[in-house]
């Protein structure tokens, strides 16, 4: 049977390089969106994610104001993270800073810096995510 993680588990999982698929409702009877998204998660903390400003997935957060995000592991052992959250913050510009460390800790320092550096902060929104509900699951007993 596959367990839940510890708190400590669940920050080391949330600390590796996965990527977040990101649920907001939609409107008009659409379902909702999903989209795949880099973040910033901090043990204890909030969740920061960085999307264009002017984008219909930018719009859909701020006037749900809550959503839920899905970290999983794609290999054997099978694991994930999924998190209810209220937007607690939306600024923008995105700051520099967050917009870079996030690069950085995606696709390295040298490609991150020049990721963010490229990047117009203007057209930029980074969301603060407050977590309000965790679910998780560890299949490493199991396989």
């Amino acid at each position: 049977m596959p367990k839940s993680f510890t708190e400590a588990e669940r920050a080391e999982f949330l600390a590796g390089d996965h990527i977040a698929v990101v649920s907001v409702a939609a409107e008009d009877g659409r379902p909702p969106m999903a989209f795949p998204i880099w973040y910033e998660y901090t043990s204890g903390g909030d969740f920061l994610i960085n999307t264009g400003v002017t984008t219909r997935k930018a719009r859909l957060i701020e006037q749900a104001g809550a959503v839920t995000l899905t970290i999983q592991s794609g290999t054997l052992p099978y694991q994930y993270v999924i998190v209810e959250g209220t937007v607690t913050e939306a600024v923008t510009p995105s700051p520099f800073e967050v917009r870079e460390r996030i690069a950085v800790r995606y696709i390295g320092p040298e490609g991150g810096r020049a990721f963010a550096e490229n990047a117009n902060s203007d057209e930029a929104v980074l969301f603060t995510i407050r977590p309000d509900r965790w679910s998780t699951k560890d299949y490493s007993d199991v396989f």
